[in-house]
């Protein structure tokens, strides 16, 4: 079963399209009841998720985070293809969203956010089966106070890195797109690289399509700018640069 790691923000997965009635804060999540009903592989073995959990409090401050416990269940047809549930506070009103990796046996991949009600936004599915996307996270990148959240679509084919902006009342809006970057290969049971800040704003860690350099990319609302940072000889490059060194 895949192992989780660590990353700069913490993403969270839902289950069916529909609102639950169980209502308060998130404090913890983590996926649930594995399943082995879609037999991709792509993060080392078949076995994936079939429902999330959601430890809640009734109150931002509360210090005891699991006063009540919500599972979400996807339906026969899905699966969270993914590590660990992300939370991350994507409206600054202390009370943190889940991002989650969600698969359809047909559709193949989409990015989803879900909080205590059920969902509240998502990317479109890939639109073909055994088709994934590994998430890099989420950060203002363009300052303007709206948080963004990135991924790289198809990182073994595509390997694109996809910004797409939140808005609760908006849903999921698609910002832009650059070739040519990726951070999975088949087989990993981890995504390396994500986003850092040494003292420049958000940089978006990733390596470069062909597995040779290590890159940082930097979006300002209107356009990117990336740049290698060095060669990639193996993860600990990645790791480095995450720690800016």
């Amino acid at each position: 079963m895949h192992s989780a790691i660590c990353a700069l923000a913490v993403f969270l997965a839902p289950a069916a399209d529909v609102a639950l009635a169980d209502s308060g804060v998130i404090r913890e999540a983590r996926y649930t009841e594995p399943t082995t009903r879609y037999p991709h592989g792509v993060l080392g073995d078949d076995v994936e998720w079939g429902a999330l959990e959601l430890m809640l409090a009734p109150c931002a401050d509360c210090s005891q985070p699991g006063a009540r416990t919500v599972t979400i269940r996807l339906p026969e047809t899905r699966v969270f293809e993914d590590l660990d549930p992300r939370l991350v506070d994507l409206e600054g009103d202390g009370r943190p969203e889940v991002i989650v990796v969600e698969s359809d046996m047909s559709q193949g991949a989409r990015l989803a956010v879900y909080d205590e009600t059920g969902m509240i936004a998502k990317t479109p599915f890939i639109g073909r089966t055994n088709r994934w996307l590994a998430p890099v996270g989420s950060a203002d990148f363009d300052g303007d106070g709206v948080r963004e959240i990135a991924y790289i679509d198809r990182p073994h084919l595509a390997k694109t890195l996809r910004i797409w902006s939140f808005n609760r009342d908006g849903g999921m809006r698609h910002v832009a797109d650059v070739p040519g970057l990726t951070n999975h290969r088949i087989g990993w049971d981890h995504i390396p690289g994500g986003i850092r800040d040494c003292g420049l704003g958000p940089e978006i860690i990733t390596a470069d399509a062909g597995w040779s350099r290590v890159m940082a990319t930097r979006f300002d609302g209107k356009g990117f700018a990336s740049g290698a940072l060095g060669p990639y000889r193996d993860q600990d490059d990645l790791g480095r640069a995450m720690a800016c060194e």
